[in-house]
Formats: structure tokens, sequence, C-alpha cells
């Protein structure tokens, strides 16, 4: 970890959430909306792309904004 500091509170540099995000690759039914397959990165048909966003994102546990970690970090060494 590195330090972090709210971009949007700007005072924000000792309490966080950190979210975790497990991605799930599904099929929905365009009607319903209920679940027709679940994927594994090794499953996925060919216009279903990979996830690839980040593996967590940070909460500000001040003002509960949500981002990327490197919105926080990068406020952090801005604010140096």
């Amino acid at each position: 970890m590195e330090p972090m500091l709210c971009p949007n509170c700007k005072t924000n540099r000792t309490r966080f959430h950190l979210i975790e995000q497990q991605p799930k690759a599904v099929k929905l039914h365009p009607q319903t909306g209920e679940i027709e397959r679940e994927y594994t990165n090794e499953t996925l048909e060919p216009f279903h792309l990979p996830y690839r966003g980040p593996s967590y994102r940070v909460q500000c546990g001040t003002c509960g904004l949500i981002e990327d970690a490197e919105m926080f970090i990068q406020r952090a060494k801005s604010s140096q």
C-alpha cells in the first residue's frame, strides 16, 4: 500500500474501505433478467470480453467517495 488522500474531501489520509471486486461473468435472459449461464475466463464466448478492471476500489471513510486506488494515491503524491 501507498499513502492515500481523498481527492474529494482533501483531509482524510487514514480512514478507508478497500472494496474487493470479484467479477462474475454471466449471460442474462433479456426479458426476465435471470441468469442463463455463468462463464469462466476459459469459457467466455467471442463477444463476451474478460473483466479488465481493478481488483479493488477504495471508499473514503469520511465522505464516502468511491474511486480506483490510483486516484487516492495520486492525490496524496500531489499534496506533498
